[in-house]
């Protein structure tokens, strides 16, 4: 058996978890998620605990196992506490700021790039270069946060450019003139 998928899911107080017609719903404080459980697969709910069942033993049902599993903790820590991913905005005249909905990035680009944000992810510009976003969704605060950064990535020479707040660069070294 997967060892991940052996885990059980431990539900916080206030955090309630539902099978409704091979659909997946996680409902807590901070609001609620649903994702298609996949064929194959069971759920046992006991109480507070949650654990993953697989009813094959082929090699797609054990590595579906670990990721149902974990998707569903996922989704049951999203509820509870929510998920964020820091940005930092590095280089010269290279700014964001909050308009309701959207946010506008100066990248050193001839224009302003207006950036939509999805539903269920808000955002925060603390200073001008660094943002913050927030959702439920880890899946959607990830992919949002890989959209942003892909406006302008940091340059391998100068390191300016959009990056996470933990990832550290290495910058190459330029042409050494003789």
């Amino acid at each position: 058996m997967s060892r991940i998928g052996r885990k059980p899911i431990i539900l916080p107080k206030g955090t309630k978890l539902e099978l409704q017609n091979s659909e997946i719903v996680v409902t807590g404080p901070k609001g609620s998620l649903r994702r298609p459980f996949l064929e194959g697969l069971g759920v046992n709910i006991d109480g507070s605990t949650v654990t993953v069942q697989r009813t094959g033993e082929d090699k797609k049902m054990k590595g579906l196992h670990g990721l149902m599993r974990t998707l569903i903790a996922n989704m049951v820590d999203g509820v509870h506490k929510g998920f964020e991913k820091k940005l930092e905005i590095i280089g010269i005249g290279y700014r964001s700021e909050l308009q309701g909905n959207n946010i506008i990035f100066y990248l050193g680009y001839s224009h302003p790039i207006t950036f939509p944000l999805p539903a269920g992810i808000s955002a925060q510009v603390e200073k001008q270069t660094l943002l913050t976003i927030k959702g439920i969704d880890k899946e959607l605060v990830g992919q949002t946060a890989a959209k942003i950064r892909a406006l302008r990535r940091p340059d391998a020479y100068k390191n300016k450019g959009i990056k996470y707040a933990d990832e550290k660069l290495r910058k190459k070294a330029g042409k050494s003139g003789k």
